[in-house]
């Protein structure tokens, strides 16, 4: 099995990884760091982008489960020489347990599982995030206590960690709204698909006439990475699609504020937002460690 995309998984599936990962933060924060599920696994991760929160929480969790992490550099490989997908594909799959990539074209990790034989995870694509939507879901349900029904307003550019919260939110009936200009819109391959599963994907401009109704306010970076030859545009474009303490009194007083980092404060998100009593952004980010090791144990072990 891989994870190439939210819809790889079903809904159950999604539901025992919150629950499994729900569980392994209360074992963690009463002290009990060192298991030995995975004990003689390897992962391999493969960064041809920055990453921080992903590989932390990946090289993190993977030791704490008792097995090994290499992590390699894009450039570090033959395939930064021209060495082909599928041939690094077939040796991967010869040496290590499963692979995450983080990679800028969604088709390069789409190839690297078609050849390999062990499982491969999306770490991030200029398609979708799936990884961080199951971050976001726990972290949705510890605060809500619920994923059904929970309305959740996305504030800005509709990119990949917007477009995998949109299945997230079509498999575990959530209702999502994206709020954006005009050619920001989240991929219409993934709308369609949420759409085609009965979730009505709302796309909007006003960020204020869907505060006020919702339960989650989610808002991400302007300038994705590989987007930064068109940052001033971006910020121009956008700079009406900020978290900011004027859209936050519009929203309900038990909103909760999320952001999957890394944060341009003073761009997408004012710092009093960021660290105001309603932000749960940090919480997220350390639930990346908790669904990454449930998402592992998942595929190396159940």
């Amino acid at each position: 099995m891989n994870l190439i995309s939210i819809f790889d998984l079903s809904h159950a599936e999604i539901e025992a990884i919150i629950e499994k990962a729900e569980e392994l933060k209360k074992e963690r924060r009463e002290g009990v760091r060192a298991r030995n599920d995975l004990e003689g696994k390897t992962l391999a991760l493969i960064f041809e982008k920055p990453s921080t929160r992903t590989r932390l929480s990946f090289e993190v969790a993977m030791r704490e489960l008792g097995g090994d992490v290499i992590s390699l550099n894009w450039h570090e490989l033959q395939l930064g020489r021209g060495e082909g997908i599928r041939e690094t594909a077939k040796v991967f799959s010869a040496y290590v347990d499963a692979v995450m990539i983080r990679a800028y074209l969604h088709s390069t990790i789409e190839e690297f599982a078609k050849y390999a034989s062990t499982p491969v995870i999306n770490g991030l694509s200029d398609l979708e995030h799936p990884c961080q939507t199951l971050a976001d879901l726990m972290t949705i349900k510890e605060h809500k206590k619920k994923l059904a029904g929970v309305k959740v307003a996305w504030v800005g550019d509709g990119n990949n960690v917007c477009n995998s919260l949109i299945g997230g939110a079509a498999m575990t009936g959530m209702d999502i709204c994206v709020v954006c200009p005009k050619g920001y819109e989240p991929a219409k391959v993934i709308v369609e698909k949420a759409k085609e599963m009965g979730c009505e994907v709302v796309i909007r401009n006003n960020a204020e006439e869907v505060a006020a109704d919702a339960d989650v306010l989610y808002t991400d970076v302007w300038v994705s990475m590989g987007e930064e030859e068109e940052r001033e545009k971006r910020k121009r474009d956008l700079k009406n699609y900020q978290l900011s303490e004027n859209l936050v009194q519009v929203a309900k007083e038990d909103v909760i504020i999320m952001h999957c980092m890394p944060v341009h404060i003073g761009e997408e998100i004012t710092e009093h937002v960021m660290n105001s009593a309603n932000s749960v952004i940090f919480e997220q980010a350390e639930n990346r460690l908790h669904a990454q090791k449930a998402l592992l144990l998942k595929l190396l072990k159940y």
